[in-house]
């Protein structure tokens, strides 16, 4: 999904919301329903601020606060990219912890003198430490789809937090929030089918973020009798997939995604499948970022496959490298001489490029046309596919997690890089991320404890024997 496409869809979803919110927006008395420049002007920000005040003070009641918060929403959905950063920044910076109370309270813990007044000065410390506009972003929270209005906020709050500190707190108040209205025992499990509502096929369409969804034709062979697709939803967003997985049941351990995806290729018999594999997560909502579900997908798919197909012995991923190219133009000012073998670097010159510290390898993916030239591939595959497993299972960033982004993930569930594949998606994304290589993560059931523990407690990566035979 595209950042055009996905800011498209976030605005006709905020757009339904506002107008969702008409009718409970027009119970208001008074002045009637906030109405706001676009920019949000100065000359607003008065009525603005005493807007929040009255939600917060619950001026006439529940259903005079439903009203007011669905008219700050309304309004909010109104204003113009300017406004609605405007608008968080006078949530963020008007309606956060005051300072003097924290201190006050805490002051109240450390002189009291018995446990009555021990518990009374924790209380005014709790409340003290509660920021109002975390009140204040509660109260959407009653409105129809009110859920959904804040992730989508937060979706928008993200980028503008990493500009301006200022916003940090508020987006960290409202994931925490998230994180509690998103814990995992509420969820629901559900498969997605061709003939599931046309419009949650449209969003399993905008959302899937690893091989875009080129044409319904695509979208019916993913759902195709020998694939599956599960999803988590909220009770509180139902039409809203949080994250979803697809899944293709197979014979054997497929190494390459577009004999995975060919529109062409024959529906096997899926109760002849012996692997399953998971070929594309995606994360639907971008304002539920770091806000952890796919583990608990893996998991739950796992168990549902397993019941209703007794024949599936492995499960695994056929999964991307996203950074690896990334990685390797970094690395490349160490010199090729330490990548090459000798053998590598005369195939690398019998393919019509020389080797050594500044040729070979590096002017070879710098043309773009190695995948091409069949003698530059067969050359190139043997360092590529070493550097792949290095960078896979060696690499860590400072906190000993995996640097590439999947393969933490994955190591975090308890799977072990099983196997990694030359040429396994030749597409422009697949070259440009990962020299078009792909990786088979094995989630064996009984080791995925085992496995777990050892990469979370140690930074150990367990691996299969292909794989350290291809580090040698």
């Amino acid at each position: 999904m595209t950042e055009t496409s996905a800011q498209n869809f976030l605005d006709k979803t905020l757009g339904h919301l506002r107008g969702a919110w008409r009718g409970i927006a027009g119970g208001l008395s008074g002045d009637g329903e906030l109405i706001l420049g676009p920019a949000l002007p100065d000359s607003d920000l008065d009525r603005l601020r005493e807007q929040m005040r009255a939600c917060l003070e619950g001026r006439g009641g529940e259903v005079s606060a439903r009203a007011r918060a669905a008219s700050l929403g309304r309004a909010y959905i109104g204003l113009s990219a300017e406004g609605r950063a405007r608008f968080l920044t006078v949530l963020a910076s008007d309606f956060g912890v005051d300072h003097a109370d924290v201190q006050a309270g805490a002051q109240a813990v450390v002189s009291a003198a018995d446990e009555g007044s021990l518990l009374r000065a924790e209380r005014q410390l709790r409340n003290a430490l509660q920021p109002p506009r975390v009140r204040l972003l509660t109260q959407f929270n009653a409105l129809p789809e009110g859920v959904k209005f804040l992730v989508d906020l937060r979706a928008e709050l993200l980028p503008l937090a990493l500009e301006n500190s200022a916003l940090k707190g508020l987006e960290a108040d409202l994931k925490d929030l998230l994180i509690q209205w998103f814990d995992v025992g509420f969820l629901e499990l559900r498969r997605i089918k061709w003939d599931s509502p046309a419009s949650l096929l449209e969003r399993l369409i905008a959302y899937e973020a690893v091989h875009a969804i080129e044409s319904w034709d695509d979208l019916k062979n993913r759902l195709d009798s020998d694939r599956r697709c599960f999803a988590f939803f909220h009770p509180r967003m139902p039409d809203e997939p949080l994250i979803f997985v697809e899944v293709a049941l197979v014979s054997g351990m497929t190494g390459n995604i577009h004999a995975l995806l060919d529109e062409d290729a024959p529906v096997i018999d899926p109760e002849s499948a012996d692997t399953a594999i998971f070929y594309s997560i995606s994360n639907a909502q971008k304002g539920l970022a770091g806000i952890s579900f796919g583990n608990f997908l893996i998991k739950r798919v796992v168990d549902e496959l397993s019941k209703e197909f007794k024949g599936l012995k492995t499960f695994a991923t056929l999964s991307p490298i996203p950074g690896f190219r990334d990685w390797l133009d970094g690395r490349f000012a160490e010199g090729e001489l330490k990548f090459l073998t000798a053998g590598e670097r005369k195939a690398l010159k019998s393919a019509g490029l020389a080797g050594g510290s500044k040729g070979g390898l590096k002017n070879a993916l710098e043309s773009g046309l190695w995948d091409e030239t069949p003698d530059l591939a067969a050359a190139l595959s043997g360092p590529l596919m070493r550097l792949g497993v290095r960078y896979i299972a060696d690499e860590k960033r400072g906190d000993g997690r995996a640097l590439d982004p999947v393969a933490h993930f994955h190591l975090t569930n308890g799977a072990r890089v099983e196997r990694l594949n030359w040429m396994a998606d030749t597409s422009d994304k697949g070259m440009s991320q990962s020299a078009g290589m792909m990786v088979n993560y094995r989630y064996k059931l009984d080791e995925i404890d085992g496995n777990h523990e050892a990469y979370s407690g140690k930074g150990e990566v367990r691996v299969s024997s292909a794989i350290r035979n291809l580090a040698k």
